[in-house]
């Protein structure tokens, strides 16, 4: 066999050993890819202040999410994906584990405001980011996704997608009650 005949074949055995090294990665949990890291992971909050969307004279800045553990849900009505976690931080809400701060994401207040009257208000409040400014700033390229800030101000995980009961019991609440933990 010559060399030129044996170069595709090397090609080929590397490839399916690449991509078998993913599948046993992925089947064990440490590889998912769906998760693309945020670069903002244990960096502070963003600098912000955005009209409140219940309020326009109210304000919801950075300072808000430093008091205490943190739950930041990026959202807006015209998200189909939003709609189905929606129930789920409802539900999150009622517990009283952590606050939730949403940010409304290239909405119309009147739009925004009318999905929570219907569907039910789980954040304490929601900063409108009509222009989608500060979402750029959070590294958000879709909604929804949702944050843990610790009360120091750092992003703690980035979660992209809908919360699922699942995400809230096996990754974000076991998060949550270890900063609390640390950070008293």
């Amino acid at each position: 066999m010559k060399a030129k005949q044996l170069v595709p074949l090397i090609l080929f055995v590397l490839l399916f050993g690449v991509f078998g090294y993913a599948l046993l990665k992925m089947q064990s949990g440490e590889y998912n890819p769906r998760e693309i890291p945020s670069v903002l992971i244990d960096k502070p909050v963003p600098e912000f202040t955005l009209s409140a969307l219940s309020d326009p004279q109210k304000s919801v800045s950075r300072d808000d999410l430093q008091q205490e553990v943190t739950l930041f849900n990026v959202w807006a009505s015209w998200c189909v994906a939003c709609r189905q976690e929606h129930p789920i931080l409802n539900q999150i809400a009622k517990q009283g584990v952590v606050p939730i701060y949403g940010l409304n994401y290239k909405d119309t207040r009147p739009a925004a405001q009318a999905w929570l009257n219907d569907l039910g208000n789980p954040y304490v409040e929601s900063a409108f980011d009509e222009k989608g400014r500060v979402g750029i700033d959070w590294g958000v390229y879709g909604v929804p996704e949702t944050f843990i800030v610790d009360k120091r101000g750092m992003i703690r995980l980035k979660h992209i997608g809908p919360v699922t009961r699942e995400d809230w019991t096996n990754k974000l609440l076991p998060l949550i009650e270890k900063l609390k933990a640390e950070q008293g």
